[in-house]
């Protein structure tokens, strides 16, 4: 019993970890698609903001200056999105496939021109794991879920605080409105374009903490493509949590979970090239089976044409 127990610890700590920049995305896309706006190019967002926070490490020392670079990243991309989803009424799909393809593009010539190497990046100061009194000693899952990084922390905060606000706030009231019935929030003296532009640049700012714990919370170096698909895999526990940040975060535990399998399991009974498969395999299942029975946004994926 104690071995097992012994060995539920490490697997409830990877579970977190894993399942970190999934929330973190999924809180984000929430913002963007609660307005109105699709945002499937929150991997793009992750990837470009985990290479500038390694970057602003890099040259600062600091992983708070590595943390305001990404921040930057984030949102300067996100804006891009607004720029061509709202202002311009371009296909909210491609623009965000389009922020995808050029995070990826961009970070790995990056890397030659910032680093003069590819592949991965020198290691930084990143931001190792802090443990809290009396709760780490919890036993079984005290280690695993304060023994973190301090943006695991800001995570465990951003569920209820998010929820909050867009649920008990007039902000969040306004948001809701814009992806429901634009011409009602228009009406009511609103203005949409201000809302939905909130509501990408949050979807940035948090996608922007998701990639940079990648970079700097778990591995403090930058490896080219490391966001691996979390983006798409975020927006599917998005569509599993019905665009609440609580049922998402739960989403995003689970796909955390198989993620945690993976280095867990034992790979000489099971092949590794299986279960890497598994949380991906996951993602199929979920939008297959609570995809359909998911209800989105009225307007969302609609530009808003005032009359």
């Amino acid at each position: 019993m104690e071995e097992l127990l012994g060995g539920l610890t490490p697997l409830l700590a990877s579970m977190v970890r894993n399942a970190t920049p999934l929330v973190f995305a999924a809180l984000g896309g929430m913002f963007s698609e609660r307005s109105g706006v699709v945002n499937i190019g929150l991997e793009g967002l992750m990837l470009i903001s985990a290479f500038a926070g390694v970057a602003g490490a890099f040259y600062s020392g600091s992983a708070w200056v590595g943390l305001l670079c990404a921040l930057g990243a984030g949102l300067a991309f996100a804006l891009i999105h607004a720029l061509m989803s709202i202002t311009f009424e371009a296909d909210q799909i491609i623009s965000g496939t389009a922020i995808n393809l050029l995070a990826l593009g961009g970070t790995g010539f990056l890397m030659e021109l910032v680093f003069d190497q590819s592949g991965t990046s020198p290691r930084v100061q990143g931001f190792e794991p802090v443990a809290i009194p009396l709760l780490s000693e919890i036993p079984v899952v005290g280690p695993a879920f304060f023994d973190q990084s301090l943006l695991v922390y800001l995570m465990y905060a951003m569920v209820p605080l998010t929820y909050l606000l867009v649920f008990r706030t007039p902000f969040g009231l306004r948001l809701r409105g814009t992806g429901e019935a634009p011409e009602a929030v228009d009406t009511a003296g609103v203005s949409v374009t201000r809302m939905r532009y909130y509501g990408v640049a949050l979807s940035g700012l948090l996608a922007a903490l998701g990639g940079v714990y990648l970079s700097m919370g778990i591995l403090s170096a930058f490896t080219e493509g490391m966001t691996n698909g979390r983006g798409f895999i975020a927006l599917a526990a998005l569509i599993f949590g019905r665009w609440n940040p609580i049922g998402a975060a739960g989403a995003a535990l689970l796909f955390g979970l198989a993620q945690a399998f993976i280095f867990q399991a034992p790979q000489e009974v099971v092949p590794l090239e299986f279960l890497q498969m598994i949380p991906y395999v996951l993602t199929i299942v979920v939008l297959a089976g609570f995809g359909g029975r998911a209800v989105a946004p009225a307007a969302i994926g609609k530009p808003y044409r005032k009359e």
